[in-house]
């Protein structure tokens, strides 16, 4: 994997940076030994401000691996601990784009399911009913393009669980394309899945106002191309 650069910085500020990240990127440190994102940031700042002391990148909030798209890093201790009240107040709202190649059964709905995470495999298993341990989970999805053989869905993210959107939709008969874990058949070529964090708006953790941001994925992709197409009107 190449290093970070400019291209893939969506918004910055004092306070604030806020990536485009690969499929192959992790946010944090896995027992994979690789680098990290942010670490990739903090040499790339380090050169491009002329930093001679350390440089400070805050982990916010984390997508999974194989998820490209927006994660939202602090550049300074004060705006990481205002980030983490935002989460914890549930005051940033989240927009995922997921290509599925089976069309859901509704052009829309509200999903809501009760998610059990299994250590030993990483995966969540969704059920209709609550069952011991388990935690609700809801989103909103809709319909917003499709092709001969795909299916686009925008959804926003009402709750943050372990692998949600990926659980609730095979749940619903619609496995996120290269998704192998949550059913779908076969892989994507860079290890990857076709779920996007899209779209964020949170109140800024220092300044009084609100911040929106989007950016449709930082890699070639032919399905994500012809998706951008359709809906640029739509979206």
């Amino acid at each position: 994997m190449e290093g970070f650069n400019a291209s893939r910085i969506v918004y910055e500020d004092n306070h604030i940076l806020i990536a485009n990240k690969l499929p192959s990127e992790i946010v944090q440190g896995d027992k994979t030994g690789d680098v990290p994102l942010p670490e990739h940031i903090k040499t790339f700042l380090k050169v491009r401000d002329h930093k001679p002391g350390n440089v400070f990148c805050g982990v916010v909030h984390r997508i999974d691996r194989p998820v490209s798209g927006l994660v939202i890093f602090a550049k300074t201790s004060k705006g990481l601990s205002r980030f983490n009240e935002i989460f914890r107040n549930k005051t940033i709202e989240k927009t995922y784009l997921a290509v599925v190649k089976v069309k859901p059964p509704k052009l829309e709905d509200h999903l809501v399911h009760y998610l059990i995470k299994n250590e030993k495999t990483n995966t969540s298993k969704a059920f209709l009913k609550e069952v011991k341990n388990s935690l609700r989970s809801e989103l909103n999805y809709k319909l917003v393009a499709s092709s001969d053989n795909y299916h686009l869905l925008e959804i926003e993210l009402l709750t943050g669980r372990h692998h949600q959107i990926r659980a609730q939709l095979s749940a619903i008969g619609c496995s996120i394309k290269g998704d192998l874990k949550y059913g779908f058949d076969r892989s994507n070529k860079n290890g990857g899945i076709h779920l996007h964090s899209y779209r964020m708006q949170f109140p800024h953790p220092i300044k009084n106002e609100t911040v929106t941001v989007e950016a449709w994925p930082a890699y070639d992709d032919s399905i994500w191309t012809y998706f951008s197409k359709q809906i640029q009107v739509k979206i």
